[in-house]
């Protein structure tokens, strides 16, 4: 039998709430910066804070698998599976810009069940089980409900990925919606669960980028899927759309075609 979703959401809250310490004792201190092999940055907070998750997941659910970007695959990813991002914009950190995550999802056989973002430098504790509702430090959140495009806020996130890559859909992207700003990682999606928000688009994510998002954006009521509208799971490509509504991600969808 699974584990009783209660539970569940009390660890993930518990275990990234301690875990936030970990980032903070160096945030805005000097620690040296290395390269992955895709030449993203990479610290000693991010390994040290993977570690920490890891080793409370290990301890509480010991026969759940782990899925983290530091140190990849524990266990089976079959059944009850965890998915860890232990820093989400690891230049921001670097940088000493305070809008990195902490991000935890909750899968079971593959399908999200949880979803939490965590905000170490704004204390802040975004969490989503589908079909339960989502909270924000505790008090309920839900998306807005805008359905009309052009009276949608809509943040595009990794920008100079995009430009890059599809400069002809960049610059549409910048004539869509009501209101746009350029944006990064995980807090413009909290920001679309949290009614802050309508759309968020996205660009180059990995699994562990992704994979947590989507029980958050559901249970608040919204929509997230890649930009050909398809369900994300370990294979997307990692191109993805996050909308308030049905009616919002519908509408949004043709103007991401490439």
């Amino acid at each position: 039998m699974p584990t009783p979703i209660d539970q569940i959401r009390d660890a993930a809250i518990r275990i990234a709430e301690e875990a936030s310490a970990v980032p903070m004792s160096y945030f805005r201190a000097t620690f040296a910066v290395d390269s992955k092999a895709d030449e993203s940055p990479v610290t000693i907070a991010d390994r040290e804070t993977e570690a920490f998750i890891r080793k409370a997941l290990g301890e509480t659910f010991p026969d759940h698998g782990i899925l983290g970007e530091e140190y990849g695959i524990s266990g089976s990813l079959d059944g009850e599976t965890w998915i860890v991002d232990p820093i989400d914009g690891t230049r921001s950190f670097i940088t000493g810009y305070p809008l990195f995550g902490m991000l935890m999802g909750y899968l079971d056989g593959g399908d999200p069940k949880l979803g939490l973002v965590r905000m170490p430098a704004l204390n802040e504790t975004f969490v989503g089980i589908p079909g339960r509702g989502a909270t924000l430090n505790g008090k309920p959140i839900q998306t807005r409900k805008t359905t009309a495009l052009g009276e949608a806020s809509l943040y595009i996130n990794e920008p100079d990925g995009i430009r890059r890559s599809h400069p002809a859909l960049f610059e549409h992207l910048w004539t869509v919606g009501g209101a746009r700003r350029a944006a990064y990682d995980c807090y413009p999606h909290a920001l679309v669960a949290a009614g802050q928000i309508d759309i968020c688009v996205d660009f180059g994510l990995q699994p562990y980028d992704y994979l947590p998002l989507i029980g958050l954006i559901e249970a608040a009521g919204g929509v997230m899927t890649d930009w050909d509208g398809n369900r994300l799971d370990m294979n997307s490509e990692g191109h993805v759309i996050a909308a308030g509504t049905p009616e919002l991600h519908a509408a949004m969808l043709p103007h991401l075609k490439r």
